[in-house]
């Protein structure tokens, strides 16, 4: 065997949902069922279902009806010729062991993770056998999820270190939108379901090679090493061992829930690391250029308006495009509001003489003042997200003649799609960096 058909062999290998199944199975996840049901299995919409009929006229079927047949039963129910006490005695037995094995099995069942409301999808109820890696996975995959972007950027931003959240942003938006923009050139379809129990559906419109959640899960902890280490004093040992435990996690949270091959999940490992060695000596440059140069704000809402436009014409509508829009709108409206932040002297940087900086002792008016400065600003940004969604999608909708009616159909339409995310997460963005910093400075928690 040639050496390119062993790589294509060992890509198939990798890409097999058989896998996946594997791993959930070794991690306690089973497809719920009621015990002693003789459920037929889940199959794709599409697919022919399998002929059991013929398979039980021999063999392992044959023998069970004989069995049957004997004792008077037939699937629980009275066999025509055969003993009615026995029988009735046994179909008593049977349906009470079927009840209590279905009651013993209903306390670890659960529904899948996160309803798609713009969908209306919602995943299989499946079976837990294993809670602490369940609570475990389901953490790891919300690093990659938009609750954890919204709170972890803002706390470095307002609490850490403005300069490091600000080139951490840029990178994670030349990532993300990268990826997409990849998923929807490759194409490839998520793991088949069954063999694989989806615990999660909110993405499941998406394609899935690559793995964004791997991309972004490799991006944000490598970068927050590089960007971190020598400007803050502490030993890089730590700093590795947080990032391959972060990456580690989000990446095998991702097989767990379903939702990615083992080869989705390397080549989104992979494609970060490029994106990173090729963007990141030009982070310190994309920073200086957002603050300092006059008209950085019409070239970066032009730029970012433009990739989002691009990225709506690569496929049909999916999440993706909501997504993605989002992430752009996102480092718009951080990109924005750091210029204007920085031209009013809003936000300083340390001076670069009293680098590197030594992590602060937690005293009690310290850590009041970051609990106060993240309770208040996730408040405003939850309004401001809220108002700006209110406003934006009516009035997209009446710009472009789209009926308003029906809310989720017209969210699913580009033009809307487009304004209404790239506006709302802009203004939360600007938010972030200028508006909530504002607010910390009137009121003393700067």
């Amino acid at each position: 065997m040639s050496l390119r058909q062993r790589l294509a062999a060992l890509l198939v290998c990798l890409r097999d949902p058989q896998k996946v199944a594997s791993f959930q199975r070794l991690c306690g996840v089973e497809e719920a069922r009621p015990a002693g049901a003789d459920a037929p299995p889940r199959r794709e919409p599409g697919t022919a279902p399998e002929d059991r009929g013929s398979r039980n006229l021999e063999g392992g079927g044959g023998k069970l009806r004989g069995c049957g047949a004997r004792n008077g039963v037939r699937n629980g129910l009275p066999e025509a010729g055969g003993d009615p006490a026995t029988a009735t005695a046994t179909a008593t037995a049977t349906a009470t062991a079927g009840e209590r094995g279905s009651k013993a099995t209903l306390h670890n069942r659960t529904q899948g993770l996160r309803r798609n409301s713009l969908t209306g999808e919602e995943g299989e109820v499946y079976g837990v056998r294993n809670w602490l890696l369940f609570y475990l996975f389901s953490f790891g995959t919300e690093l990659g999820n938009e609750l954890f972007y919204i709170t972890f950027f803002p706390f470095w931003i307002w609490n850490l270190d403005a300069l490091v959240g600000r080139r951490l942003v840029v990178m994670w938006v030349l990532v993300m939108y990268l990826g997409q923009c990849a998923k929807d050139v490759i194409r490839w379809p998520r793991p088949a379901s069954p063999p694989v129990v989806k615990l999660e559906v909110f993405y499941n419109s998406e394609y899935s090679m690559p793995s964004t959640h791997a991309m972004s899960g490799t991006a944000i902890p490598i970068s927050l090493v590089l960007l971190t280490y020598g400007r803050w004093q502490y030993p890089l040992m730590y700093g590795l061992v947080i990032a391959t435990c972060w990456c580690s996690l989000v990446c095998l949270s991702r097989i767990y829930l379903g939702m990615h091959s083992i080869l989705d999940i390397i080549a989104g490992f992979l494609y970060a690391i490029f994106i990173l060695a090729v963007f990141y000596p030009y982070v310190e440059l994309i920073d200086n250029f957002n603050q300092i140069y006059k008209y950085s704000p019409l070239i970066i809402i032009s730029l970012h308006l433009a990739l989002g436009i691009f990225s709506f014409t690569l496929d049909t509508w999916s999440t993706s495009r909501g997504d993605t829009a989002q992430i752009l709108g996102s480092g718009a409206g951080i990109a924005c509001g750091s210029h204007i932040a920085y031209h009013i002297g809003l936000m300083s940087d340390p001076p670069l003489d009293i680098l590197p900086l030594t992590i602060p002792s937690i005293t009690v008016t310290r850590f009041g003042k970051v609990i106060l400065r993240i309770l208040i600003g996730m408040v405003c940004l939850l309004l401001m997200r809220i108002v700006m969604k209110k406003i934006t999608i009516p009035l997209a909708c009446k710009m472009f003649g789209i009926k308003s009616d029906d809310v989720r159909k017209a969210r699913q339409c580009m033009e809307v799609e487009l304004t209404y995310r790239y506006i709302t997460y802009g203004m939360v963005g600007f938010s972030i960096t200028f508006l909530v910093p504002c607010l910390f400075f009137f009121i003393g928690l700067s």
